[in-house]
């Protein structure tokens, strides 16, 4: 059986160094992802969204195990596009008109009749709210740049944030897209202190 860790095939842009940012060419990769609306914390609909996209992340993941390709991965980390219709109203206070696209990057070799077929097989085992929801997309960002942030989310990740807007401005860029989030653990199971997320941000030049 072949086994890999899409992490170290795509380091470059899933373990970024502490303490510095990298600017770089994001290319297209196939995605799982669901979209939905409104603040995340105490948000049912954000809850089921998240169990949908799993059910399906780890069902496709087991059918390529024991299926004909006998391919093991990991499933990826969660990732986080959130904006709102007007970017300049986008701020970490006011999370009420933030609108997210919950995502799982998944191997090149993945095919949407695969993808189908898992939420199928979600469906007969626990058909949860929002699996109809979820898709299979490509998503290319492009030039972004991206910081390591350790600890609590929210207004904890302005000192990151602030880092990362700075370095581009100061290098003749502009924003552009989405605020990008990777999360590297559960806020369920670790504590907040120790939560390791990656910031990524679109960009330009000016």
């Amino acid at each position: 059986m072949k086994t890999f860790d899409l992490i170290t095939e795509n380091q470059q842009f899933y373990l970024q160094p502490k303490n510095i940012v990298s600017l770089f060419q994001v290319p297209k990769m196939k995605f799982l992802m669901i979209d939905g609306k409104g603040n995340p914390n105490n948000n049912s609909d954000y809850s089921d969204a998240l169990g949908a996209l799993y059910g399906v992340a780890y069902t496709l993941k087991f059918s390529v195990k024991k299926g004909p390709l006998q391919v093991d991965y990991k499933v990826m980390p969660l990732e986080g596009l959130w904006w709102t219709e007007d970017m300049s109203e986008f701020t970490l206070e006011d999370r009420g008109n933030w609108l997210w696209r919950m995502m799982i990057m998944v191997p090149e070799f993945i095919t949407y009749e695969m993808v189908m077929q898992s939420v199928e097989d979600v469906r007969k085992k626990k058909n949860p709210p929002h699996l109809d929801d979820v898709r299979f997309e490509t998503f290319k960002e492009g030039l972004s740049a991206q910081v390591f942030h350790l600890g609590p989310y929210g207004e904890a990740e302005r000192p990151a944030v602030e880092k990362l807007h700075a370095y581009l401005k100061e290098n003749g860029y502009v924003r552009r897209g989405r605020h990008h989030e990777i999360y590297f653990n559960s806020p369920l199971r670790t504590d907040p202190s120790k939560l390791k997320t990656i910031i990524r941000q679109p960009a330009e030049k000016s």
